[in-house]
């Protein structure tokens, strides 16, 4: 064990919602004092960059409603009891996009909001897509539309698109665009 872990005395659940949970955890420090690590609990979550064969990506814009404005973000979602991220990333393409992708590949895994949150975003590469139908869930409602890197990462720059997730998936995509990174 790390000399810099913690070790949960006790835990309890002070919030049970119906996406996230808090947690109040009792916890032993390093140095043998005791402290409160109070956290949402969240299922998790996949993040997927579609590519089209003309090189631009598949993004969506939809209303956030903490923040009471629309957010430019790649489709993401998440992950159901007993889901395979995989199987998520699928599925959620398909819903919001209505495209499905013939290649998958994992690039990597974040986790956002590690100070308070366990959440964690499974991020995917979608290519060779094909179109199908989307079938949002109730109460979802989003535009999909297509857009270039070099767009993109301008709206990064003048601050359109802020999503934490997003700006990280367009990192990503430069890196791959570039052959950078395989």
């Amino acid at each position: 064990m790390s000399k810099l872990a913690e070790t949960t005395l006790g835990s309890e659940r002070v919030y049970d919602g119906v996406l996230l949970k808090v947690r109040s955890d009792r916890v032993r420090l390093p140095d043998g004092g005791e402290a409160v690590r109070e956290y949402i609990e969240h299922p998790g979550a996949v993040m997927v960059i579609p590519l089209l064969a003309d090189g631009r990506v598949v993004m969506e814009r939809q209303f956030r409603y903490p923040h009471r404005r629309e957010f430019i973000e790649f489709p993401a979602g998440k992950i159901d009891p007993g889901e395979e991220p995989l199987a998520t990333a699928k599925r959620e393409l398909r819903e919001e996009t209505g495209y499905e992708a013939a290649e998958w590949v994992h690039l990597t895994t974040i986790h956002p909001l590690l100070a308070y949150c366990d959440e964690r975003i499974e991020l995917f590469a979608a290519r060779r897509l094909t179109e199908a139908t989307a079938s949002l869930e109730a109460g979802e409602f989003l535009e999909v539309f297509a857009a270039n890197a070099i767009e993109a990462m301008r709206w990064v720059r003048e601050g359109r698109i802020t999503d934490a997730k997003t700006m990280i998936g367009l990192f990503w995509l430069e890196k791959l665009q570039r052959g950078e990174w395989k």
